[in-house]
């Protein structure tokens, strides 16, 4: 499995929006992706308008595919309410209690 983490930092007092964006918008083109699995997004008490958003994917590749088709309009969606860029980092999943994922390390 594979996840991707982006955090973003919305417009000041537009945290909601992001949020409802996301939630309204975001995920059902997610969900209609191949090897989509779950997104969570999670809010920063401290600063109510920064998130993090992880998306679990089947694998790397669907992961590549889904950016490749729909990165630029998402971001495009998201930029009047963002402050700046969202920054991405991507993973390959080791552990996950949640997705029953236990990948064996070597000693």
């Amino acid at each position: 499995m594979f996840t991707r983490v982006e955090v973003c930092q919305a417009k000041s007092g537009r945290g909601e929006a992001v949020g409802n964006k996301v939630k309204d918008d975001l995920l059902p083109i997610m969900q209609r992706q191949l090897g989509f699995v779950d997104l969570v997004v999670l809010a920063d008490k401290a600063n109510p308008e920064r998130f993090v958003c992880l998306s679990f994917w089947a694998s790397r590749e669907e992961a590549e595919t889904y950016h490749i088709q729909h990165y630029g309009g998402i971001s495009d969606m998201l930029k009047p309410i963002l402050k700046s860029p969202p920054t991405l980092e991507t993973f390959t999943v080791v552990a996950s209690t949640a997705h029953r994922i236990a990948v064996a390390m070597a000693a």
